[in-house]
């Protein structure tokens, strides 16, 4: 069993040793007119050691984790839930005008993940149909407002339904080729998706802009009033000057984190009925057996392009604020990597679990915020808590409590 366990070691030691070489040892740095490889060798030797000592003692910490208790819901009747919700709801409403505008501003970004992971979460939570072009959806609903901006004149609210509307078409056409396709076949498929939307946007340069994107996207109006010092157009005032306020950048901060979460409750109230209704059980049946679900008189084909259709609508409507409130979209927000971290929020928190994709939202958007010195090393670090939750807690943080019934002998 030792000898088992030093050699498992010694080749994950190795493995690491492969991956972090090129990332942390060798620096590229600017010497006069050349470019030099100054290599830094104690970063490689600490990650070796740190994996070697894990890997010597996951035997016993694979014995101990089992007993540690983790946290679950408890157990709640429907009004304790609904008092729960409107609590949380009345502290998510007042709690930026006690904040600070950074806090603020990083509370709006987890209300946009929050929004995009719940959109997710039904494909992949609910449906069981593993995504990796998530980010094409996002991309659709933040170039759409961009685009009716820049060439129709559009306001936020106008391209808003026009968003999701056309998100939700990419999401039911790309349904059509991967009807037959579970598993990898299908993650190959919608990673493809999502490239070829970037691409698109990186070579349609008439249109898009091409890399520089489209700028000058205005913010959302309240009444079809700017927020702003002054009126865009001219003897148009100002929603500060209709009320006789002095002007001050954090009512525009507050109000756009307020809009955030007003649609990540949209989201949350929707996608909560869904699953409660029979669209919802159709989707738990062809996650669970898609054979079965045949057998039950269920269409698959229009199952998954309903779960397609919907979450990609969701993605849409979080694109479209996410360029309201940027002011500017270029491909370089919409990369693969935004895909995978909305991926991570949907598994960290618990497939299928709303209260847990909130909370991994959260999570993921705050906890590098609040660790800015470890940026350079902020996706090893990710990375490497993934992995702990493969292993010790795969359901996900809060996985989701489903209805069984137990048959005593």
């Amino acid at each position: 069993m030792l000898r088992q366990t030093i050699r498992h070691a010694l080749i994950s030691t190795v493995l690491t040793a492969l991956v972090v070489i090129p990332i942390f040892s060798l620096h590229l740095e600017r010497s006069g007119m050349r470019t030099v490889i100054v290599p830094q060798w104690t970063t490689v030797l600490w990650a070796c050691a740190l994996v070697f000592v894990v890997q010597m003692l996951r035997p016993w910490l694979g014995k101990l984790m089992p007993r540690l208790p983790w946290p679950q819901l408890p157990a709640t009747s429907g009004r304790q839930r609904n008092v729960l919700m409107l609590i949380a709801l009345m502290v998510a409403i007042s709690w930026p005008f006690f904040a600070g505008r950074n806090a603020v501003d990083i509370a709006t970004l987890a209300m946009i993940y929050v929004m995009l992971g719940l959109g997710l979460n039904i494909v992949v939570g609910f449906a069981g149909l593993l995504d990796l072009g998530f980010v094409g959806f996002y991309a659709v609903g933040a170039y759409t407002y961009g685009l009716l901006f820049h060439w129709l004149g559009w306001s936020f609210w106008e391209a808003l339904p026009l968003a999701g509307a056309f998100a939700a078409l990419f999401g039911f056409v790309l349904g059509f080729p991967v009807l037959r396709l579970r598993g990898d076949y299908l993650a190959i498929v919608t990673l493809g998706f999502g490239e070829i939307i970037r691409l698109l946007l990186v070579n349609l340069t008439d249109w898009t802009g091409g890399p520089d994107g489209i700028s000058g996207i205005p913010k959302p109006t309240l009444f079809g009033f700017e927020m702003t010092r002054s009126a865009s157009v001219e003897g148009a005032q100002t929603l500060h000057q209709v009320l006789g306020l002095e002007f001050n950048s954090l009512h525009l901060v507050i109000f756009l984190y307020l809009m955030a979460l007003m649609l990540a409750v949209v989201t949350l109230t929707i996608s909560n009925r869904l699953i409660r209704m029979p669209i919802g059980r159709a989707w738990e049946a062809l996650r669970e057996d898609e054979i079965a679900c045949r057998s039950l008189g269920l269409n698959p084909m229009k199952i998954k392009l309903s779960a397609f259709t919907l979450g990609a609508m969701f993605a849409g409507l979080g694109g479209a604020f996410f360029a309201a409130r940027q002011g500017i979209v270029n491909p370089e927000s919409f990369t693969f990597i935004e895909s995978a971290l909305i991926l991570a929020i949907v598994v960290l928190g618990g497939m299928g679990s709303q209260i847990g994709v909130i909370v991994a939202a959260i999570l993921i958007t705050v906890l590098p915020e609040l660790a800015r010195e470890f940026s350079e090393y902020r996706m090893l670090m990710f990375g490497l808590v993934m992995i702990l939750m493969m292993v010790w807690r795969p359901q996900g943080l809060l996985p989701m409590q489903r209805h069984h019934v137990e048959v005593k002998p």
